[in-house]
């Protein structure tokens, strides 16, 4: 791991502007903190855990922002892809000890990934990227 954290940002960008929202914020953060990245897209919130495995595979990174909206619709296809995405990251967490923040919105409507989005209201994009700068962090100081 290097001194500097290399991070990787990987977005589904399916809703743009709640995507562009979400990646300012986890941008501004990782500026602020002096750390670099690097940001990538993929179709949707499934194709986010298989995209960071194979980044993985790279040993470029020392962590992963995940980042991607998930909105309510008419059918279950909602559930399978919130839990899906969700369980994909925490597999890699898991299994390859991937410092992960999970920045996919599951809402019910745009509103509601509006305000989680957005920079000035709860911004999810920085808490993402600072929980996955947290366990990088964790993660050096057990490998000391």
């Amino acid at each position: 791991m290097a001194d500097t954290p290399h991070l990787l940002i990987v977005e589904a960008p399916y809703y743009t502007e709640i995507s562009e929202a979400l990646g300012a914020g986890a941008e501004d953060f990782l500026r602020a903190e002096g750390v670099s990245f690097e940001r990538i897209s993929v179709p949707g919130a499934l194709e986010i855990p298989a995209a960071i495995k194979f980044a993985a595979q790279s040993g470029k990174f020392d962590g992963y922002v995940a980042l991607g909206c998930v909105i309510r619709g008419e059918t279950t296809h909602y559930d399978y892809v919130c839990a899906e995405s969700a369980h994909g990251l925490q597999v890699l967490a898991m299994t390859l000890g991937l410092c992960i923040g999970n920045g996919i919105l599951t809402t019910e409507n745009r509103d509601q990934a509006w305000v989680r989005a957005d920079k000035a209201q709860k911004n999810k994009g920085r808490d993402a990227a600072e929980a996955a700068l947290s366990l990088v962090r964790l993660k050096q100081q057990y490998a000391s």
